[in-house]
């Protein structure tokens, strides 16, 4: 998270102090539409995956709480690793062969 205030810091150079986990980022004017895609790359940089623009809402980057949830908290990655299928629960994986 410490990348994400970083980078907001940087495009907002009269901010002083930390940003609130729960401020509106949006709101408050901290990301603007010129902005917004490369906010998207950072965090797709920082938690090694890409977002797709089409299963989130604005509200997915309103706040660094709901940001760090829903794309840096491991937990929150929806998308399965390359080769890796995702087994229902009380179902085993049945090797081939």
């Amino acid at each position: 998270m410490d990348q994400v205030s970083a980078w907001l810091h940087e495009k907002n150079p009269g901010l002083d102090g930390p940003i609130g986990v729960d401020e509106d980022l949006i709101e408050a004017r901290l990301i603007d539409s010129m902005d917004f895609l490369e906010f998207i790359d950072l965090l797709e940089e920082i938690s090694g995956t890409s977002i797709d623009l089409q299963e989130v809402t604005i509200d997915d980057f309103r706040t660094l709480a709901r940001v760090q949830e829903r794309f840096l908290d491991p937990a929150g990655h929806a998308e399965v690793p390359a080769g890796h299928a995702e087994v229902p629960a009380g179902h085993a994986e049945v090797p081939a062969g």
